[in-house]
């Protein structure tokens, strides 16, 4: 953690990227009294994460063995907007960013929130400048910005996504299509009770590694991979393609090679196995539920945890494609933010279709920021032992 000056809460020195570390402490409110090592189960928690298209923060405060939400942020600011041919931050990007990250700094003022993680993730590893952004926001907002590597990310978003894993589901594949990565990981479950399946996902928040001496039962990650394609630039890449079938076509297919050195890759087999679960987390896979519920105005309760089978997803991007360019833009149940990244994300999603055909992919309204919030809580033992 960087040093704190009591006056003015933490400083940071200039230097290379920050990296995520354990949770930062700060106090926006220099008359909130100070806490113990164990915080008040009523304490607030936030979560922000900065990626390549959105910027997203929740505050919340532990509730039994779940998160209450007070307090939440989404803005689409597209810092990786130019990333792929400069390999830099642009002046605008930035600019949008910092004035998204003075509303959250505005909201944790307001709530006096104390404890928090705040991270960026695959623009900012890529970036040359990000030195310089990351030191911008400071001067600019004084937040504590983190990038975070991708083991990181990946387990992160496995946290968030424990609750909506089945007790039936012995191999696990959780999806994390983002602007500029998507993060891949593959657990194995059979030696875990079936009761206990969600809350041994939870604790690989530790590391997918886990202890030697772990006395719970352990969910194997048999492998995970960061592929730094995302909505945003794997649409970059193929740019120049006019056609739009063919551009989602080429999309798919190079994805789909990217997959090669992910070690189950090998072993698909092409044929659904019963015992076999995808949760997807991400703005392209609840896009995607959301139009197979023809939802013409965005409801997260009838999104989020929504299981799919391949042939509905497949219905949902072929009519995609039937609507064209225009079609997409128009239509509401896309949105003006995700019409111009649905069919990169659609790409995506039907190579990971094509290789691991299911009938219970499990659409997640959830990411980075719960499994955030999830590894803040549990760390610091807040949250219950109930069921998830």
């Amino acid at each position: 953690m960087p040093p704190e000056d009591p006056a003015n809460g933490p400083r940071f020195d200039a230097g290379a990227p920050r990296i995520a570390g354990p949770a930062s402490v700060i106090r926006p409110n220099p008359h909130v009294r100070p806490t113990g090592d164990r915080p008040d189960p009523a304490e607030l928690y936030a979560a922000l994460d900065l990626g390549t298209n959105s910027c997203r923060m929740l505050i919340a405060q532990p509730k039994g063995s779940q998160l209450h939400v007070v307090d939440s942020f989404s803005k689409s600011v597209q810092l990786g907007n130019g990333l792929e041919q400069s390999g830099r931050l642009s002046r605008a990007s930035m600019a949008r960013t910092i004035g998204a990250l003075k509303i959250c700094r505005r909201k944790l003022e307001t709530h006096d929130v104390r404890r928090m993680r705040l991270i960026a993730t695959e623009a900012c590893r890529r970036a040359t400048n990000a030195t310089e952004f990351i030191d911008l926001v400071h001067r600019e907002t004084e937040l504590p910005l983190e990038i975070i590597q991708p083991e990181e990310e990946a387990r992160l978003a496995v946290v968030s996504c424990a609750p909506l894993v089945s007790a039936k589901t012995e191999q696990l594949l959780v999806v994390d299509i983002g602007g500029g990565s998507t993060e891949l990981v593959w657990i194995d479950l059979t030696r875990v009770p079936r009761h206990d399946r969600a809350r041994a996902i939870m604790r690989l928040h530790a590391g997918f590694k886990g202890a030697a001496d772990d006395p719970f039962p352990r969910a194997k990650v048999v492998d995970w991979i960061s592929i730094p394609l995302g909505v945003a630039t794997l649409k970059d890449q193929f740019r120049d393609v006019t056609d739009d079938a063919a551009r989602f076509a080429l999309m798919s297919w190079h994805f789909e090679e990217c997959l090669a050195e992910f070690s189950p890759y090998a072993d698909a087999a092409g044929d659904a196995d019963p015992g076999f679960q995808i949760v997807g987390t991400s703005g392209t896979v609840t896009t995607v539920a959301a139009t197979h519920l023809n939802l013409r105005r965005y409801d997260r309760n009838k999104v989020d945890g929504l299981r799919m089978t391949t042939q509905q997803i497949d219905k949902v991007i072929r009519g995609y494609l039937a609507q064209g360019p225009d079609g997409r833009r128009s239509d509401p149940r896309i949105g003006r933010d995700r019409h111009a990244l649905i069919m990169s994300g659609a790409a995506i999603l039907q190579a990971l279709l094509r290789v691991w055909p299911t009938d219970r992919l499990s659409v997640a309204d959830r990411g980075l920021r719960e499994g955030l919030l999830y590894a803040q809580m549990s760390a610091d033992g807040v949250l219950d032992d109930g069921p998830l």
